[in-house]
């Protein structure tokens, strides 16, 4: 399983996300359901990223110094990120 797929498959847990999606694509439907969190449940919000374990320091140094970005797209991409890293770990310990 590649990368992209395992990110689609460790999204899915937090959301419902088509499994074919491309890159740009997903990141796009992750930014525009982090968006509608951010409007109408905070709560949720702030569940999801605790569960995925994003840093709280660096996502609010992300927010505060990233100009010209909407705070879903910085909160979708770091999200994205620290996913990412989950998928690089589990690897490098798995012996894949």
């Amino acid at each position: 399983m590649n990368d992209h797929q395992s990110l689609i498959k460790i999204i899915n847990k937090d959301f419902d996300i088509q499994a074919d999606l491309s890159e740009e694509r997903l990141r796009q439907a992750i930014i525009d359901v982090f968006a509608d969190l951010v409007d109408h449940d905070f709560s949720k919000l702030i569940q999801i990223l605790y569960k995925a374990d994003v840093d709280q320091y660096k996502l609010k140094a992300l927010l505060e110094t990233s100009e010209g970005r909407s705070s879903a797209e910085v909160i979708a991409d770091a999200y994205i990120e620290r996913q990412l890293a989950k998928i690089e770990t589990w690897r490098k310990y798995s012996g894949r």
